[in-house]
């Protein structure tokens, strides 16, 4: 037998003995394989695809610390619920811990594997210092649910513009004979444009990229037009009357959009609760597991619910409002039929003309004036921003300088040399007249591609797939 051979048993058996799975999913034997060899990875493999595995063995197999950087709290805390449950050495830091418990886990970094924090705790001057000790070794920068870097990057999360410059900032600070920290992002879905943003972002180097489609055969989609508002509800009650006994999810945009629902449900005789990131943890931790235990057998939720929740026999997903893009659907109807038994998604959306009801058109414009309006600040802010500077010293000066250096990072005109300093490469004078800019600030050609979806004549999956990059799976379907 190969030393090869007999590296890959010795994995297996670890994997065997702490997950109790026989084998790893080819696609996960790939990234896994990848990782242990210290090359960089990005991972884009279907919600329910066992993502968090492809970094979580690694981190166990290796020597050191993996740093996870997660989008949400409870995505963390049920990751590393489960991995404190199998005697795994894993902590999160986030704000909902006390002083005390930041302290102990701060203290305790050399004997955890895995650290999971979020991009904005990872930057914050207390766990940086503690990173960057010579002495402490790491081995690992991972990156869940990627496409929120994509996604969220610009206006609401724009400390993850700065994760790229993480893993040379580290190893400037640790010893010649550190190893190279592995950096792999692991997301279900990333069209081209996606895909490129991830590897210019983050700065991957020559990393070893596995995909995977989203194709649920077994998962029903449907788009069903509701006229008036009125006739929205009526749809739903009926849907869920229909489909009593089963587990679900209903999404929609906003929290008060999820707490008006939830209520009207309850008056209408339904157990349910309405989850978003306003609640408190506790509450959303409570509401999570009476879903998951069937006490109720559906929420009212918004984007946040799911991510990283494993429950395979949810049967149905309903959107009571449409998504603003593809890739928020494509990562919400994966939560339902992962038992690859027959499964359901529908969508309502307004009649086409929004004489009659113009909420989904009015939800988008929103938005749109939402975005427009931060970016309009940000680029009026351009060219007081100087050319060289220190991020923590120009966000006191400019409270929304983050969105404004965000927006120049993902336009060229920008390039963090750690995660803290920056350098812009044009005359500030001359910003506003960026092109690339301009094109940054305009782009809503996610939006419309959610909104070619809606009107699709042929078959659905075909056409996400053809989206996502799937060109001759998506042949296949509409031969």
């Amino acid at each position: 037998m190969s030393e090869t051979r007999k590296e890959w048993t010795a994995v297996q058996q670890t994997f065997q003995r702490i997950w109790g799975y026989a084998d790893l999913r080819e696609s996960q034997r790939e990234v896994v394989s990848s990782l242990l060899q210290g090359q960089d990875s990005l991972a884009i493999m279907a919600t329910g695809g066992g993502k968090s595995i492809c970094f979580q063995l690694p981190a166990i197999l290796n020597e050191g610390l993996t740093l996870v950087i997660s989008p949400l709290l409870a995505l963390m805390e049920d990751q590393v619920r489960d991995l404190q449950a199998r005697n795994l050495p894993a902590a999160a830091l986030h704000s909902n811990l006390s002083q005390i418990e930041r302290r102990e886990v701060l203290r305790n970094l050399r004997n955890t594997r895995l650290l999971y924090v979020s991009p904005e705790t990872l930057l914050s001057q207390p766990v940086w210092e503690k990173l960057s000790d010579r002495n402490l070794k790491i081995t690992g920068l991972m990156l869940d649910e990627a496409h929120c870097l994509v996604q969220w990057g610009d206006s609401f999360r724009p400390s993850y513009r700065r994760l790229g410059a993480v893993r040379s900032a580290l190893m400037q600070q640790k010893p010649d004979d550190h190893p190279r920290i592995a950096l792999a992002a692991f997301t279900a879905t990333a069209d081209r444009d996606t895909t490129a943003e991830l590897q210019a972002c983050l700065q991957l180097e020559k990393p070893h990229i596995v995909r995977t489609s989203p194709h649920r055969p077994h998962l029903s989609l449907k788009v069903e037009i509701a006229w008036t508002p009125a006739g929205r509800k009526s749809r739903t009650l009926k849907f869920i009357r229909d489909r009593k006994g089963q587990s679900g999810l209903i999404y929609v945009r906003s929290r008060r959009d999820a707490e008006t629902l939830a209520s009207w449900l309850q008056e209408n005789s339904f157990q349910t609760a309405a989850y978003h990131a306003g609640l408190p943890p506790q509450e959303r931790r409570q509401i999570e597991q009476q879903w998951l235990s069937n006490q109720y057998p559906f929420v009212i939720c918004t984007s946040a619910f799911g991510l990283g929740i494993n429950k395979p026999d949810t049967r149905w997903v309903l959107h009571f409002h449409p998504p603003l893009t593809l890739s928020e659907y494509i990562q919400e109807i994966g939560r339902a039929g992962r038992d690859e038994k027959p499964a359901e998604a529908l969508m309502l959306v307004s009649e086409p003309t929004g004489l009659l009801d113009d909420s989904d058109r009015q939800r988008v414009n929103f938005f749109l004036q939402q975005q427009q309006k931060l970016q309009q600040q940000a680029q009026a802010l351009l060219p007081k921003l100087p050319r060289q500077g220190n991020f923590a010293e120009v966000s006191k000066l400019h409270p929304d300088a983050a969105i404004a250096l965000g927006l120049l990072h993902r336009a060229g005109d920008l390039v963090w040399h750690t995660p803290f300093d920056y350098e812009i490469r044009h005359k500030t004078s001359d910003l506003p007249q960026s092109q690339k800019l301009k094109q940054v600030l305009g782009d809503q050609s996610a939006i419309a591609q959610m909104q070619a979806y809606i009107h699709v004549k042929g078959d659905r999956w075909a056409f996400l797939l053809k989206n996502f990059g799937f060109e001759e799976e998506a042949k296949l379907l509409v031969r």
